[in-house]
């Protein structure tokens, strides 16, 4: 990710839990329930509006409810959720920099926004299951 993004956080999956609105049950639930997300998926995620780079390509892993980093890259931190109806919410951290990103999964695609935390950059992503 670019330049301009200034906030530095750090943030605990629970804490991220709680405040994008998903219940401490969320990951039973979703194991249960008709739709299972789980595996590896791949994201591509293309600016359309700021000084951003124009594209990024991000391996995750999905686990019950919980969406997690797929490989042992230290360059970014990874924090996000899936309700059973396939909802997601993404937090993508690198250094000082970070996006927001919401949409949907859905047989084994997805497709939501993104937004940097000032605005400066936006844009698409999809998602792609892995085999």
């Amino acid at each position: 990710m670019s330049h301009f993004w200034r906030p530095i956080f750090a943030l605990s999956f629970a804490a991220f839990m709680v405040a994008s609105g998903f219940s401490a049950d969320a990951a039973p639930a979703a194991r249960q329930g008709s739709a299972n997300f789980d595996g590896l998926w791949s994201v591509v995620i293309v600016t359309q509006q700021g000084p951003c780079d124009r594209s990024y390509r991000y391996p995750l892993r999905i686990v019950g409810s919980r969406v997690m980093q797929a490989n042992a890259d230290s360059n970014y931190r990874l924090y996000g959720a899936v309700s059973r109806s396939g909802a997601l919410r993404v937090i993508v951290v690198r250094g000082s920099q970070w996006a927001d990103g919401r949409g949907r999964l859905a047989d084994g695609h997805g497709a939501g926004n993104w937004t940097t935390s000032g605005g400066q950059c936006a844009g698409q992503w999809t998602a792609m299951r892995r085999s």
